[in-house]
C-alpha cells in the first residue's frame, strides 16, 4: 500500500452527529481520504449529503449494497469503510462489504440484537477484511496507563471495580418532540431491546473490563424507565461479578440532570486504586495505600505511554483525539494487513462487540427475572 487509505461511510448524512466525528477522527493524522459514501436511508438525502462533503456525484450512492458492489470493482475502490448508521443496520451493511474483502470500521453498539451480533461474528469469521469497533475511550492515553498499571499488578489482587456514566439528555421526552438521536435511540426496532444499556451501558462495561482485563461472567440488572410514554429504559443499576475474583457496580442513566457525559470508573486492589473520570481525562489517580494519592498526567511521574497523545501537556485531549487514535492504528492494522502481517493490537474487534451485545442481552434477561443474577 502507498498513501491515504481510501474511505466510505455508509450513515453519517446531513445532521448526523456522529458521521462528522469518523470523518474528523479519519484525518487528524492525514491516513485517510474519504471517497465515497451511501451517507442516508432516502437517496435524495443521500445524494445531498454527498454533495455537501465534495463526494464525486457518481461515488455517491442511493444504498450500501450498490456501493459495496461498485466500489469493490473498481480500481481505485475503497479499501475501508466506516458504519456510522442506527444499531439496526450495522450489520447488513457490514456483511455486504465484508464478503467482498472491505476493511470494516463500525460504531458501537455491534447490532441491536445478540442474534444478529453472532450472524456478523460468523461473516467476519468468513472473511479476509479487519473487523474495527470504534469503543473510542479504550483509546485515552490515560485509560491505556491505568489497563497497562494494572497489568503490571501495581494494584495486586483486584477487589473491586465501580463504573457509571450519567448524562441528562433524556430526562425530557426529546423522541416525541423530532429530535432525530432521541428517536431512534427509543425505537425497539432500530436500537434493540435496551437504550440506555446498549447506547452507553456498554461503554462503561467496555471500560471495566478493558482497564481490569477480567470479564463479566454474570450480573443483576434493574432497568427502569422513568419517562413517562418511553418505550426502553433511561436508566440501570447492575451487579457484577468478574472471572477474575473481582466485584463491581455499573450505573449508567440519561435522566440525570447535571451530568453531561460523566463516565467514570475507579479500580480498587489490594495495594491500592485507581480513579479516571472522562471529563477529565488527562488525569489518572493513583492511590497506593497507606499513601498520599498520586496525580499522573500525560507528562508526569509515572505516565509510560508513549502513543496516543499529540499536543503539549496541559493542552486537553480527550473525545475526538480518541477516535482519532482508534483511526490512526486502524490505519497501522489495514497497512500491516497488506503486507500479510497480523500485529497485536489494542483495538476493540468483533469479540469485544459480542461481548457488549452478550452484556446487553444479559441485563434484560436479569431486569425481566426482578434483577435475578444470570450468566452472560
Amino acid at each position: 500500500m502507498s498513501g491515504r487509505i481510501r474511505l466510505g461511510m455508509v450513515g453519517g448524512g446531513t445532521g448526523a452527529f456522529i458521521g462528522a466525528v469518523h470523518r474528523l477522527a479519519a484525518r487528524m493524522d492525514d491516513r485517510y481520504d474519504f471517497v465515497a459514501g451511501a451517507l442516508s436511508s432516502t437517496p435524495e438525502r443521500a445524494r445531498e449529503s454527498g454533495a455537501e462533503l465534495g463526494l464525486d456525484p457518481a461515488r455517491s450512492y442511493d444504498d450500501f449494497t450498490a456501493m459495496a458492489k461498485r466500489e469493490a470493482r473498481l480500481k481505485d475502490g475503497i479499501q475501508a469503510v466506516a458504519i456510522v448508521t442506527p444499531n439496526h443496520m450495522h450489520a447488513p451493511a457490514a456483511r455486504e462489504f465484508l464478503k467482498r474483502g472491505i476493511h470494516v470500521i463500525c460504531d458501537k453498539p455491534l447490532t441491536a440484537t445478540l442474534p444478529e451480533a453472532k450472524k456478523l461474528a460468523r461473516a467476519v469469521e468468513d472473511s479476509d477484511a479487519l473487523f474495527i469497533l470504534t469503543h473510542n475511550y479504550t483509546a485515552y492515553p490515560l485509560v491505556r496507563q491505568a489497563r497497562a498499571m494494572v497489568a503490571d499488578g501495581t494494584l495486586g489482587e483486584l477487589r473491586v471495580v465501580q463504573v457509571e456514566y450519567p448524562q441528562d439528555w433524556l430526562t425530557t421526552p426529546l423522541e416525541s418532540e423530532g429530535q432525530k438521536q432521541a428517536e431512534w435511540r427509543n425505537d425497539p426496532a432500530k436500537t434493540g431491546a435496551g437504550n440506555c444499556v446498549g447506547d452507553i451501558g456498554t461503554h462503561a462495561h467496555n471500560l471495566a473490563e478493558f482497564i481490569t482485563g477480567q470479564r463479566v461472567e454474570s450480573l443483576a440488572a434493574d432497568m427502569h424507565t422513568f419517562v413517562p410514554g418511553r418505550l426502553l429504559d433511561d436508566n440501570i443499576h447492575v451487579m457484577l461479578r468478574f472471572d477474575g475474583g473481582a466485584r463491581g457496580m455499573l450505573w449508567t442513566s440519561q435522566v440525570a440532570p447535571g451530568n453531561e457525559n460523566g463516565l467514570r470508573i475507579r479500580v480498587y486492589g489490594e495495594n491500592g486504586g485507581l480513579e479516571w473520570a472522562q471529563e477529565n481525562p488527562n488525569v489518572l489517580t493513583h492511590s497506593p495505600y497507606g499513601e498520599p494519592p498520586r496525580t499522573i498526567t500525560r507528562a508526569g511521574p509515572g505516565f509510560t505511554q508513549t502513543t496516543g497523545t499529540r499536543v503539549p501537556p496541559g493542552h486537553p485531549e480527550g473525545y475526538l483525539e480518541g477516535f482519532g487514535n482508534l483511526y490512526s492504528e486502524a490505519a497501522d492494522l489495514i497497512e500491516a494487513h497488506a503486507r500479510g502481517e497480523t500485529p497485536e493490537t489494542l483495538l476493540p474487534g468483533i469479540e469485544q462487540g459480542l461481548r457488549g451485545m452478550r452484556f446487553v442481552d444479559a441485563c434484560v434477561r436479569s431486569n425481566k427475572r426482578n434483577a435475578a443474577w444470570v450468566t452472560l
